[in-house]
């Protein structure tokens, strides 16, 4: 058993809220109590304690999306594994299968107190792949799962245009790029009631032929994991949404660059949104209204907001001063911590293992030496 004495905690739990002078018990790699040192009483003597000497205490970071061991740090085509530009619509495509554990930027990662990141494919094609959710410690990267997959990874506007119209190849247009989404999610219905009517009468029907990007998008159309949509222009955030209507699917805007512009039409969607990266110039025409108010907006107009890196746009080490962005242009600084804490968690559908300190959670936590988002805080201690 590990106890975690004398800490200020913000749990990010609505059980336990913030506790003052609080402690933390954790058993296996679980959070198993939580409350004020007033009420502590523990027998368990062979408890290794931890001192934080009345420290800011914190849930580990989660960074909602992320690139993190797809581009290794350092290398070009050699550590590139993030885009798979042969083919344009690439659903069956497992981000686990490329993810490097070992690569430096994982360690700064964890040394930042980011414990968690959703991580996967890129944006070159309109479908990319299947996202996971992962701890960022470890060394093999099927002990480091936390849900897999997590998400289906989609992207609309430049990227794909650029890649496919130098290859003088559909899409170059955006209604090239949606129509090739809607035709993949069409063909994966047909092939789920095929496989529907065989299982009900498998005495009578023959098996339909194996399908491998239908059947990786079965969990998505069932409603198990949501659609990651990366998005920067207005109008592309409503073809996304457009789409996601006319299949029934969860929905989640990634980037939502120019959100702040349509913040009272995405209030009345009410799909969470990941905002960011802050930390970058306008690349590229879709950013010319790149702000760093977007995550004030979108959150004063009542979205889930999450704060994210887009790693290695920004470096995934640098999460909570893109959070501390935020806060210097108009977001609450509650608000920012929940950002990079228990709302990409909840939004990602990873709620029930991180994101906050609270009963039966991952004991990922993280005593901090000073404020989280200040520039010169940084973890004293990070607890698994």
């Amino acid at each position: 058993m590990k106890i975690i004495k004398n800490a200020n905690l913000i749990t990010m739990s609505e059980k336990y809220g913030n506790i003052e002078n609080g402690y933390v018990k954790i058993q296996d790699h679980k959070i198993i109590e939580v409350g004020k040192m007033s009420d502590f009483s523990d027998s368990n003597i062979d408890a290794e304690i931890i001192e934080a000497e009345g420290r800011i205490t914190t849930p580990g970071l989660v960074d909602a999306h992320s690139h993190l061991g797809m581009w290794e740090d350092g290398l070009d085509f050699e550590g590139d594994d993030g885009n798979e530009d042969t083919d344009p619509c690439t659903p069956q495509l497992r981000a686990i299968d490329a993810i490097n554990p070992m690569e430096a930027s994982f360690r700064e990662a964890f040394a930042s107190g980011i414990t968690t990141v959703i991580t996967g494919p890129g944006s070159a094609n309109p479908i990319g792949g299947q996202l996971a959710a992962i701890k960022t410690y470890g060394k093999r990267i099927d002990d480091m799962i936390i849900k897999a997959p997590v998400g289906i990874k989609i992207a609309f506007g430049e990227n794909p245009k650029a890649t496919y119209n130098d290859k003088s190849q559909s899409p170059s247009t955006r209604m090239a790029t949606a129509a090739l989404i809607r035709e993949t999610f069409k063909k994966a219905q047909e092939y789920q009631r095929q496989v529907e009517q065989y299982q009900n009468n498998s005495d009578e029907e023959d098996p339909p032929e194996y399908d491998i990007k239908s059947e990786s998008l079965l969990p998505l159309l069932n409603g198990d994991i949501p659609l990651h949509a990366h998005v920067h222009r207005a109008d592309d955030i409503f073809t996304a949404v457009r789409i996601a209507r006319e299949f029934n699917l969860n929905l989640i805007l990634v980037h939502c660059t120019e959100g702040h512009l349509i913040a009272e039409q995405l209030a009345d969607d009410g799909y969470p949104v990941l905002l960011g990266p802050i930390l970058t110039d306008r690349s590229k025409p879709e950013l010319k209204n790149q702000s760093e108010i977007t995550p004030a907006v979108l959150s004063e107009a009542g979205l889930k907001i999450s704060i994210i890196t887009d790693h290695p746009e920004t470096p995934e080490k640098y999460l909570t001063l893109c959070a501390a962005m935020a806060v210097k242009h108009g977001l609450r600084r509650d608000e920012a911590l929940r950002a990079i804490t228990i709302n990409p968690a909840v939004s990602c559908g990873i709620g029930d293992r991180v994101g906050s300190i609270d009963d039966g959670k991952d004991s990922d936590i993280v005593i901090w030496d000073g404020d989280p988002l200040d520039i010169m805080g940084s973890p004293y201690g990070i607890v698994i």
